[in-house]
Order: structure tokens, then sequence, then C-alpha cells
């Protein structure tokens, strides 16, 4: 009898059975997509009611707009952004002062009285838990997500974000926009992308990573064809042009519904 034959065609059939045992186990996206993509607007800009707004509008997508009170602009133009949520569009929580942490390297701009490392984290969170009260009257909402200003998770040393995830369905609060594996997916430490001055193919070379490896991009702009950090009109809406065009390949989505969906796939695991 020749073991080492019988040997070897056992490992092969393992090793195909392992195969088969992966691609069952690898994360669903509905309708059969490949990957799902966040595109999210932090600071509720003039740019994004203006610029982003209509381009989502016109290709069919949903958009996370995330705003933080004291901006001004959202005061500004708020029967538009109330609009903006009755669409389905997500206004999610910027927390109250877009307060960063102004003892790392060049926060200079950091004013001293919003300075999250001299916050402590019951102070935090109360802002926070405000701007979630204040977005119901305009949404109507009690679910909501968060995006934490520059990243920043610390405050006076300890990490905030613990302290708020009974508050919110999930949170982007680290970067690198393509989630690795969704298995492993810290809900309340999401990454994120963010682009500024990138050019529409750059863009699309983000979500299509995402594709490859069956996951989620997750894409958060500021301004779009103006404002501060801006991207233009035109690689904007290349992107969504891309997106719209192979809705097949990418399920774009708000956050909240992405990360409500994602849950309940794991709870059903």
């Amino acid at each position: 009898m020749n073991y080492k034959k019988i040997i070897g065609c056992t490992f092969l059939s393992l090793l195909t059975l392992a195969g088969k045992s992966n691609a069952v186990e690898s994360f669903k996206w509905p309708g059969g997509a490949k990957a799902a993509v966040s595109l999210a607007y932090d600071d509720a800009l003039n740019s994004q009611l203006d610029n982003a707004i209509p381009a989502l509008d016109k290709y069919g997508l949903k958009g996370s707009f995330y705003v933080y009170p004291a901006g001004g602009v959202l005061f500004d133009r708020i029967d538009e952004w109330r609009s903006v949520a009755q669409s389905g569009h997500e206004l999610g929580n910027h927390s109250l002062f877009h307060e960063c942490d102004g003892s790392l390297p060049n926060r200079e701009w950091q004013k001293p009285y919003h300075d999250l490392s001299k916050k402590t984290v019951e102070q935090v969170r109360e802002q926070i838990l405000l701007v979630s009260g204040f977005l119901k009257t305009v949404d109507g909402k009690t679910e909501r997500t968060y995006t934490a200003p520059c990243g920043d998770q610390m405050a006076s040393g300890e990490n905030y974000i613990d302290a708020i995830k009974g508050d919110f369905v999930a949170a982007k609060a680290s970067f690198g926009g393509v989630v690795a594996d969704m298995s492993k997916l810290d809900y309340y430490r999401v990454g994120m992308d963010g682009p500024v001055g990138s050019t529409g193919e750059q863009l699309i070379a983000i979500v299509k990573r995402a594709a490859a490896q069956g996951t989620m991009a997750n894409l958060t702009f500021h301004g779009i064809g103006g404002d501060h950090l801006s991207v233009s009109k035109e690689a904007h809406e290349e992107l969504l042009k891309y997106l719209a065009d192979n809705k097949d390949i990418y399920w774009t989505d708000s956050f909240i519904n992405i990360m409500q969906y994602v849950k309940e796939q794991q709870k059903a695991k």
C-alpha cells in the first residue's frame, strides 16, 4: 500500500475542505455585493450642502454627515440639513466643540479651553450626549453613530470612546479606511481614510481594495469643491459614478445602516 500517496491525497482533501470552509465563513453583503462603502462628511460644511448632497442624490447614493453644533454652519442652514435627513442621509454626532488633543504634535491651533487632553471623560460624554439630544430635534432619530474629531480617543489620559459605547450603534475613531477582517472589527474604533486633494482614480483605488478583500471602505471627506481639507467636485463625482455603475460590487449606504447590518450578521453567526 502506498502510504505516501494516501497521506498526500488526504492532505489535499483537507486543504480543499478548509478552502470551502473559508468561503462559507466569508462575510456576506446584501445583494451579493463584494464590499460595503461608507461615504461620510465631517463638520456640516456649506460645500457639502452645495456640492456633495446634489451629487449623492444624482447617483442615488446615501451618505453620513457628522456635525458639531458649535461650528455655526449647521444653524445657518438648519432647514436644509433637516431635509438632508428626511431624504435618507444620516446625521451623525461629531461632538459639541470638535475638541481634539492639544498635547499632540502640530496641534497649536487647538484652543486651550477646548483641549481634549484637559477634559475629563465625564465632561466629554456629557457634551456628546447633548449633541445627540439636539440631533433628535432635527431628524427625530434615537439611534446614532459617532466620529471622533481628529480620531483622538483620549481625554485626560482615559479612553472616552469606551465610555460612550452604550450610547451609539458604532463609532469611527481610528485611521485606515479599508477593514482588514470583518470578523475582528471593533464597532467603536472603525478606521477611516480622510482624502485631501485626492483624484478620482485614487478614491476608486480605495474601494477596489475593499472589494478585493470582501470587507468595507470608510471614506471621510470634509470640503467638496471648497471649504477646508477639500477634494474637488470632479474627483468626488468620479467616485460616485463608479460606485453607481457598479452596484453589483459595492453596497453604498449610510454608516449606521452598514453597521447595523454588520452587527446583525455577527450575531447570527
